[in-house]
């Protein structure tokens, strides 16, 4: 049997380290936004031609259209160009694709999408919201699930260290999109709020299954053992599930990330870490955190 909070201190400092530099990378850094919050057109489109490429097109906007906020991908699936423009109402649309006719011959326009600055704000501001209503919705739910257990530790300790648990597995993701975004201009969107949803919906359920265990043994226990080694024994006796669960859907998530479309890439690696650190974070934070608020509340006592 793994002595896993016997070595609490190693796992939760591993834990405060990564969320500190994910929060410093989020304030040195902030995020880069795509069309979906700050507003802006996307573009995409099929350019034939061999010497044709995303830094040819992307000059090609800057220099003809003076556009000095755009970025042009290409997705090798589609066959496609996707180019981000600041802002582009329909006459400019027209104007911009008779000049890429001109200067790239056999140019489609296979779809084309505009958001207003104003709607994407109010839609940046809604999903960020939706995020934190859902931890503490989360947090609050499980307080309530676990009301009848009040020995050693109350319900309501279930719940905040739910939350603690759930912020460290948002944060962390979150970090690594904005040190993307500073290093390599991914931007974040409407994807990156759904990724981080599913991150915790994973993420509270293995939770869950852990508390449940700790609670179960708790009755069955009636304190013949100290804490730490009941919780200790809940997390062995659902470390198989948890590791078996979670490996299922990691593998299906490196298959995405390495072979699905070029425009989830990032919502795919969003999740692959999102859930990695939910893995970790239900085995080594949120249990050894129950033995720590019980240890403190202890000496309290004394």
């Amino acid at each position: 049997m793994l002595n896993i909070i016997g070595y609490r201190k190693a796992f939760l400092t591993v834990s405060t380290l990564l969320v500190v530099a994910s929060l410093a990378a989020i304030i040195a850094f902030g995020f880069l936004e795509g069309i979906d919050f700050k507003g802006g057109a996307l573009w995409k489109l099929s350019v034939p031609g061999e010497n044709v490429t995303a830094a040819a097109l992307e000059l090609f906007f800057k220099e003809e259209f003076k556009l000095t906020d755009v970025r042009v991908t290409f997705d090798p699936q589609n066959k496609a160009y996707l180019a981000k423009l600041p802002t582009a109402v329909e006459g400019d649309r027209q104007a911009y694709f008779l000049k890429l006719q001109e200067q790239f011959k056999g140019a489609e326009e296979l779809s084309f999408q505009s958001i207003g600055p104003s709607v994407g704000a109010e839609l940046r501001n809604k999903s960020f919201m939706a995020l934190a209503l859902v931890l503490i919705g989360i947090s609050l739910y499980i307080a309530f699930a676990f009301r009848k257990v009040f020995r050693p530790v109350s319900s309501w300790t279930y719940g905040l260290i739910t939350l603690v648990s759930l912020f460290h597995d948002v944060a962390i993701p979150a970090g690594l999109l904005a040190y993307l975004g500073y290093s390599r201009g991914v931007e974040i969107d409407g994807n990156f709020i759904v990724a981080l949803l599913v991150v915790m919906g994973f993420s509270v359920h293995d939770t869950i299954v852990v508390f449940d265990r700790i609670r179960e043994n708790l009755v069955l226990d009636r304190g013949k053992k100290n804490f730490a080694d009941v919780v200790n024994d809940s997390v062995n006796q659902t470390l198989a599930r948890s590791i078996n669960t979670s490996l299922t859907l990691i593998l299906v998530l490196l298959a995405l990330y390495f072979t699905g479309p070029t425009n989830l890439h990032y919502f795919v690696l969003t999740l692959l870490v999102g859930v990695t650190a939910g893995i970790y974070s239900s085995i080594f934070v949120a249990s050894p955190l129950l033995v720590v608020w019980q240890n403190i509340r202890a000496r309290g006592a004394k």
